[in-house]
């Protein structure tokens, strides 16, 4: 992540209380005293950091997001003042996630894109309601947001709502006295398979070996983030057209290199 400013922390911890490293900072505004109060607080940016990590894909870097988050400590350092009655850490946490923040919203990450595409959708249902005056069909909202149909077919799963149902309603009967209800038939999706999880790691790694970091990004965003050519080519700052043609690429490529290992494997077997 560019940034115009650089930061030199401190290699060794400094030992001196807090309350002095304060004192020499607002005494002379020393770069020395702003890096050592910056290496003290630096497990917040670290917490911070790894909170909002765990919610982006994979992609994201987390030492990508503490460098953003230094810089947001850096600001509330300089802008702290203890007349107020709040103490440094609450005061720092919100500009420490907000740098983090705005850092992401300037690289379009998926979270943002996925997030718009339920405002996408009703608003365009609600546009067509007030025009027509009756519910529009799935091919009307499609042609008011000009996405063909594998597009808005994304577009739409993600924006889809979910529906409520009573988890006590009955599922179905039993020769016993006691019914099958939906709560007892629920899957619980947050348990992950660990065999299936580290499949997918190992899958994910053998295809994008030696790809380019922007092939790499293509064929995860695409095949495993479910997104559009058009919504990688925004997230990348390249042309649809280009995305397709690099993808188109990789796919040759890949192609090959099965065929070749497939040989081997023949030969290795005869």
């Amino acid at each position: 992540m560019a940034r115009t400013r650089t930061l030199q922390l401190p290699t060794n911890r400094n030992t001196t209380p807090i309350a002095e490293l304060w004192e020499a900072y607002w005494r002379d505004g020393s770069e020395q005293a702003r890096n050592d109060l910056m290496e003290h607080y630096l497990h917040l940016v670290k917490y911070n950091a790894e909170r909002i990590h765990s919610r982006l894909p994979d992609e994201v870097e987390v030492d990508d997001l503490m460098s953003a988050g230094l810089f947001g400590l850096m600001d509330a350092i300089d802008s702290f003042d203890p007349k107020r009655g709040v103490k440094f850490e609450t005061f720092c946490a919100p500009r420490i996630r907000g740098a983090i923040l705005d850092e992401l919203r300037s690289l379009d990450w998926v979270p943002r894109l996925v997030r718009s595409r339920s405002g996408m959708v009703e608003q365009a249902r609600k546009s067509i309601q007030m025009r027509t005056g009756s519910v529009p069909t799935e091919e009307e909202v499609a042609r008011e947001l000009n996405l063909d149909p594998e597009e808005y077919e994304k577009v739409r799963r993600d924006a889809g709502t979910v529906g409520v149902v009573s988890l006590s309603r009955k599922w179905f009967e039993t020769d016993s006295n006691k019914d099958v209800r939906e709560i007892d038939v629920l899957e619980d999706g947050r348990q992950v398979n660990p065999f299936d999880a580290a499949q997918r790691e190992d899958v994910k790694e053998l295809i994008t070996r030696g790809l380019s970091r922007a092939e790499r990004l293509i064929v995860i965003l695409y095949y495993y983030e479910q997104m559009t050519m058009k919504e990688i080519g925004v997230t990348l700052d390249l042309s649809e057209s280009r995305v397709s043609q690099m993808h188109s690429s990789i796919l040759q490529r890949l192609k090959a290199q099965l065929q070749h290992r497939g040989r081997e494997l023949a030969v290795e077997a005869g």
